[in-house]
Order: structure tokens, then sequence, then C-alpha cells
């Protein structure tokens, strides 16, 4: 896919979108700067809501989405939607540990399936979860909302575990981008990059603005100034 380790990508999540448009609405973020499609999959089952499908993720696919498509699974079982977006043409698809009884078996399936891996972590779910599975993630996702809606508030907290998760892949060495999702905006996205993540999921603040690119461009240009300043020298 052509990233480089830790470099700031910003995933416009289409569930803020106009899902009349979305194919359009793909381009017009992906034209402007967007680095991936962030899908978020509901069931009214792991949570209390319905979105989409593999079906979609398949169209968009076929109507030309230029970027790799990041599938959220906010499912129970996971297995079967596992298989079935990945013959969808997922690149990353990331699930969630109280959705299977075998989550290691299940993120080799992801990566055996040539997809890369993630997990998910909820708001009040420890990062201590992720440690023994750490060597099976290409991504750690931590929750900032919980899940099953967007346009919520992000929870203060979330910040410290980003910084928890950020030592514990540093001290692996591991090449395992760290997102969050939930919440993030303009006026907050340096904080949680200061705290060490690297990948981001927006929603409503790109697609409820008029101006895609100019949000994606301050949203990046605001979490690469944290990075530099929290670098080490």
């Amino acid at each position: 896919m052509g990233f480089r380790f830790g470099e700031v990508l910003i995933a416009p999540s289409v569930l803020s979108a106009d899902f009349a448009r979305l194919g359009q609405e793909c381009d017009s973020v992906i034209e402007v700067g967007a680095d991936l499609i962030h899908l978020d999959v509901m069931d009214n089952h792991y949570v209390p809501n319905i979105t989409v499908g593999p079906m979609v993720c398949q169209a968009l696919g076929d109507y030309g989405v230029s970027v790799p498509i990041d599938v959220h699974l906010m499912v129970e079982p996971v297995d079967s939607l596992i298989e079935q977006f990945a013959k969808a043409g997922a690149s990353f698809i990331s699930i969630h540990p109280e959705a299977t009884r075998h989550l290691d078996r299940s993120l080799a399936l992801i990566r055996d399936l040539g997809c890369k891996a993630g997990l998910v972590l909820n708001p009040a779910t420890p990062v201590e979860v992720a440690r023994q599975v750490l060597g099976r993630l290409d991504m750690l996702l931590l929750m900032s909302v919980n899940p099953g809606f967007g346009g919520q508030a992000f929870i203060p907290y979330v910040l410290d575990k980003v910084a928890v998760a950020r030592q514990m892949i540093d001290e692996a060495g591991l090449a395992v981008r760290l997102e969050v999702d939930g919440g993030v905006k303009v006026s907050n996205i340096a904080d949680v990059a200061a705290a060490g993540a690297d990948t981001f999921v927006v929603g409503s603040e790109i697609f409820g603005a008029r101006d895609y690119g100019a949000v994606i461009s301050q949203l990046r240009v605001a979490a690469e100034a944290a990075k530099a300043d929290n670098s080490p020298l």
C-alpha cells in the first residue's frame, strides 16, 4: 500500500457521507488528500445500528475507489464476514475482541485472506488486551467514542490509552499502525497525534464541511506538527 510506518494517514469515515452519492463522496475526499476510506460495518447485534455489508465494499471497488478500504467490523459473530469482506476487496479488516471466541484465529484468518489485520478496542477495553496478539496486527484501532453512531464527542481518557498503546508498540519494535476513531476534529487532532496515533478516522468533521479539502489539509498539518514536536531528538 506504499505507506511509510508512522506517517500521518487521514481516513474519512463514510458513515457521515451522503449515501445516495457514496462513490462520488469517496472520489471527492480522495481527490483532496484522503489516504484511506473508512467503512463502518454495523449489524444491530454487536452495536445498536445497521449500516452496510460486503456488497457496498465490492461496489466501491467496482466503482474505482483508488485508495485502500479500511473496514471496521462492528459485528458478532465475525469470522464469516471477515471472509466476505476480504472477497469484496477490503484492504484492512479490523475486529473487536468481544466479537470472536478465538481472537488469534480470527486475526490469522484476516492475514491468510490477504488483508491487513486490525484489532479494535472500545473506550473501556484495556490496551493490555492487545499485547498477546500484537504480532498478528497491522493496525491497532482505539475507539474514542462508544461504537454504533457517528457524530459523538471524543472521550478524553482515551488519550491516555493512546500513549500506553504507543509505548507498547514501540517497545515491541513492530510496525503496527495506531488508529483512533471517534470525535476526531481539527481542534483536537494535535492532542491525539501527540499521544502517539498516526492514523485518524474522521467523519462528520469532513463530510459536514463545505470544503472537504480544507478540513483534510488542516487535520494533516495539525497532526504532522504535533508528531514533529513530540518526536525524539
